[in-house]
């Protein structure tokens, strides 16, 4: 009998560090954007230290983001009542006495791996040391760039496209699928909060793409090579795409690279609403660090490709919308996904709530895995 989970939106964790935007986007002039349900207002205090305040001002609800910061505090734009970065009122209009209550809610905030990170949940958990691991975004090992897309998706369409890659044989066919991705064997393990899918194709004919990366690299390259994707999820909603080609028969698979291109895919997801998210996404490359034609090139690339997996979510979350009681079928190319709920699951479940619509138990024994893969 096969795994099922119906076809609705699926609810998002609060408890936990989300993307709010790129570090550069938040300035001394207010931004507006809407983060796991919670609209917000973030700008930074004369230090650069970032903020982020509900976007509705306490006196008449007015958008704090269409106002001004003066020193460190948001002026709202209606009738000019000021909050501090911890959302206390401090300057009222045309009296001296602060309502006590003239409060909005302040939201922790953090910069690192070039995002600016937030906790809509309780203050009281929020601890920088779980934000996830994105290290490539600043180690000097490593460079690129990349962009943020407004998925007209629910976020949970977007971690399963990451996680099975097998689409990309017909998503993406003109640039890096190829047959071998679905024929090739993948193995599934996973932690507390962690999933990850590792698949290798071994002397395969590169892909465009792939092709072009290590004719960049080495010069007139020509041959068969060993590809790999290693998909590492994060929760909540962090995907790193370890991927990447080597010369065939030099020993990538057993850990040396270095005849090969390696890049990571860093992925992360933001819902805004159940059916809208923000798609953080870069390209980081270990070589020819030094080119910045190359990173243009790939960061134009990856924009081709994934503005192919837009139309699909779209399309996709439009027929879930048409179709509220229809149920999803899990194939084995669905084991990295199905984790990928379950952890949630869990998650929604410590904060005493749970998913839209329930997710089905998946365990080794019950998912149908086809010779081809394995769960570990």
């Amino acid at each position: 009998m096969a795994d099922t989970t119906t076809a609705k939106i699926f609810d998002y964790p609060r408890n936990a560090w989300y993307v709010a935007a790129w570090d550069y986007e938040v300035t001394r002039k207010p931004l507006a954007r809407t983060i796991a349900g919670r609209p917000l207002a973030m700008y930074r205090t004369e230090d650069g230290t970032p903020v982020a305040l509900a976007d509705a001002c306490w006196h008449r609800l007015a958008p704090l983001s269409m106002g001004k910061v003066i020193g460190d505090d948001l002026q709202c734009p209606y009738h000019g009542i000021r909050y501090n970065s911890a959302g206390r009122c401090t300057s009222m209009p045309a009296q001296e006495t602060i309502n006590p209550s003239a409060t909005v809610a302040s939201f922790p905030m953090v910069d690192r791996y070039r995002y600016v990170w937030v906790w809509v949940g309780e203050p009281a958990l929020a601890d920088p040391s779980t934000i996830p691991d994105m290290h490539q975004m600043t180690d000097p090992e490593w460079t690129g760039d990349g962009e943020l897309i407004h998925a007209d998706c629910n976020y949970q369409l977007v971690l399963d496209n990451l996680m099975d890659l097998t689409h990309e044989e017909f998503v993406h066919s003109s640039s890096i699928g190829q047959d071998e991705l679905s024929e090739s064997e993948f193995v599934t393990s996973h932690t507390d909060n962690t999933v990850t899918v590792e698949r290798w194709m071994l002397d395969i004919e590169a892909p465009p793409f792939w092709l072009k990366n290590m004719r960049d690299k080495f010069p007139g390259f020509s041959g068969r090579v060993d590809r790999w994707q290693i998909i590492h999820f994060e929760a909540p909603s962090t995907i790193c795409l370890d991927v990447g080609v080597a010369a065939a028969g030099t020993g990538a698979r057993e850990g040396d690279r270095s005849a090969g291109v390696n890049g990571y895919v860093m992925n992360t997801l933001s819902p805004e609403t159940d059916r809208t998210c923000h798609y953080f996404w870069s390209f980081q490359r270990n070589y020819r660090l030094d080119s910045q034609l190359i990173t243009t090139q790939l960061r134009n690339g990856v924009h081709g490709v994934f503005g192919e997996d837009e139309l699909m979510l779209r399309a996709q979350q439009e027929a879930i919308d048409a179709n509220p009681d229809y149920e999803f079928y899990s194939l084995n190319i669905d084991a990295g996904g199905m984790w990928v709920r379950r952890l949630l699951e869990r998650m929604l479940a410590d904060e005493g709530r749970s998913a839209v619509a329930p997710v089905a138990e998946i365990v080794a024994a019950s998912v149908p895995m086809a010779s081809a893969s394995r769960i570990a």
